[in-house]
């Protein structure tokens, strides 16, 4: 097939409205992509949207992974099984409200690399990747008989840089690694944005949740005549961990919106459904302060985090039934929810007396970051001994990012977040000559947008000051914790200290449920073996999602790996969110 931009987008010849909703699939379990692209269907749209994420395909340089959640190519499949077109971002950036907006976390590695600009280094890495990703992409293209009709030249660039060398060095790695179908960017509705973030040759497209003719009318200024697109028509938001409440869309707005957009244009709609942010893949932003994004990507989008069909789809469905004909779905996968109850703790151990069994002491004179030790998510734990130390009255951590828990002989004396880490603290503790001290860091998920992008080091990268002097020698443990079941439930437990609690449960059914984690502080949960993501109590999200697929029948376990010593000992599974 024969895919054009001209004043439409035109298959074959013949003009096609563009409707598409944003589904990212490495955001749901893959035993789910096909209900939830048949509810896409079903609403109305002939086209599904994702971006494609580099820090999981390449979690590791040279080393990729492209099976299970990751199998894009399965998921393009699948979507051309039903008839839609596919609309891929395999911008090296992605933001999306993602770990580090999609970059690897090894990046940071070496100093003096330049992110997003026409850095020789950074360029070189994109390379590699292209060489490997594109491979996998370009026999999908609707030229190559595939449903794959657009692909994105990097994302929002206006608002981060201008330097059109660097969009068009990723244009040609795109060209030279056999991308043939239209190329498109996309950017805020701003002048501003837009002439910082076109590229000739390349249709402009905008990202925006509301007054839409006066969108389309400011991009109508650079697309040449071509088509009036919104690649993400925000229907809601993100949370962040305390933001007060889930946050919501105005939804007779945003209907009004989607109709004028379907009579101006085309659209994206952004998000169809969010998903789950599993494992420690979370971004954040910083403008004041740090706002990590809670587990889930739930977003207020058309479908909820777990595929439920909303008012909202109900009303989209109606505003699109206007410019095509709706088809009549089946829903193939049956999916309930149950809830299996309340969960008493079988096992717990605190981290110290298990440290050994999870990580091997690194030593170093002064702390060293994540990313120096090639570690890349998690958390990180820095062990010393106050040798020459009476009291401990000033404490201070230097190039420290995200927080951090210290620890002298097992007990919690300090916790710091965001910029307490750089301020001097008056502690005035006595402390035996030689005691331990642990820090304990975590990386709460890598700033996604803006300059601070390239601040992005965790745990501690210069040094820590005790007493008005930098202390030397330290053990550094990574903790990444990707093999959970390192855990050794015979060591001792010390309460108040960060800590393993191991739950079980068996099921005939396995069905979607939520873990219920009022009562404890601050952690992350593994659902048999699997990350499903952080809790912490400060909401706004309270419960977490477990797909089914991630159970299985008989005996299940669940551990929790809470920081803050508050473990009231059970957990409850119930048949509904709660994302406040």
């Amino acid at each position: 097939m024969k895919f054009e931009i001209r004043d439409s987008f035109y298959a074959d010849g013949k003009p096609v409205q563009i409707i598409s909703g944003a589904f990212h699939y490495f955001r749901t379990v893959s035993e789910y992509w096909q209900d939830r692209l048949e509810k896409l269907k079903n609403m109305g749209c002939n086209t599904v949207e994702t971006c494609i994420p580099w820090n999981l395909h390449e979690p590791k340089k040279g080393e990729f992974h492209f099976e299970g959640i990751l199998d894009v190519e399965s998921f393009i499949r699948l979507a051309g099984e039903l008839g839609l077109y596919v609309i891929l971002r395999p911008s090296p950036y992605i933001c999306a409200e993602w770990e580090f907006g999609g970059l690897p976390a090894w990046l940071l590695a070496a100093d003096g690399v330049k992110l997003r600009v026409s850095d020789p280094t950074f360029l070189g890495h994109v390379r590699d990747y292209y060489q490997v990703l594109l491979p996998r992409l370009t026999p999908w293209q609707c030229t190559r008989g595939g449903p794959v009709i657009l692909m994105q030249v990097e994302n929002e660039y206006g608002y981060y840089a201008n330097d059109r060398e660097y969009l068009g060095a990723i244009r040609d790695l795109m060209v030279e690694g056999g991308v043939d179908v239209p190329l498109v960017t996309s950017d805020g509705p701003f002048p501003e944005s837009l002439n910082g973030g076109k590229l000739p040759g390349v249709l402009p497209t905008g990202n925006f949740g509301s007054r839409t003719r006066e969108r389309f009318q400011t991009l109508a200024q650079y697309t040449e005549g071509g088509p009036l697109m919104c690649t993400e028509f925000w229907v809601g938001w993100f949370d962040h961990w305390g933001n007060g409440g889930h946050m919501r869309g105005n939804l007779e707005e945003s209907v009004q919106d989607l109709d004028k957009m379907l009579e101006m244009g085309h659209v994206n709609i952004y998000m169809f459904e969010g998903g789950t942010n599993f494992g420690f893949m979370n971004g954040s932003n910083y403008y004041d302060e740090l706002t990590p994004d809670v587990t889930s990507y739930d977003y207020d989008a058309v479908l909820t985090e777990d595929g439920q069909i909303t008012e909202k789809y109900r009303r989209y469905r109606e505003v699109i039934g206007k410019y095509t004909k709706l088809p009549e779905m089946t829903f193939s996968t049956q999916i309930t929810r149950k809830a299996y109850g309340p969960l008493q703790v079988r096992d717990k151990v605190s981290l110290s007396s298990t440290l050994d069994t999870l990580s091997q002491g690194i030593p170093a004179i002064s702390p060293q970051s994540m990313e120096r030790l090639g570690q890349n998510y998690g958390y990180i734990l820095y062990r010393t001994f106050l040798h020459s130390e009476e009291n401990l009255d000033k404490i201070r951590l230097w190039g420290a990012n995200d927080r951090a828990n210290i620890l002298v002989e097992d007990k919690p004396v300090l916790t710091l977040y965001d910029r307490e880490l750089l301020e001097e603290h008056e502690l005035h503790l006595p402390v035996d000559k030689g005691a331990r001290m642990d820090i304990l860091v975590e990386n709460m998920g890598r700033v996604n947008f803006g300059p601070r992008m390239e601040q992005q080091r965790k745990g501690i990268d210069h040094c820590v000051q005790i007493n008005g002097h930098m202390h030397n020698h330290w053990e550094q443990y990574p903790l990444p914790l990707d093999h959970i079941e390192r855990v050794d439930f015979g060591g001792a437990y010390l309460p108040g200290t960060p800590a393993f609690y191991k739950f079980s449960f068996e099921t005939k059914e396995p069905g979607d449920t939520f873990l219920d984690f009022a009562g404890w502080g601050k952690g992350c949960a593994f659902v048999n073996g699997c990350n499903i993501g952080r809790f912490w109590e400060i909401g706004p999200q309270r419960r977490l999602y477990i797909p089914a697929p991630l159970l299985r029948k008989g005996q299940n376990e669940i551990i929790l790996f809470e920081t803050e010593g508050k473990a009231p000992g059970e957990i409850v599974l119930r048949d509904t969110p709660d994302i406040g």
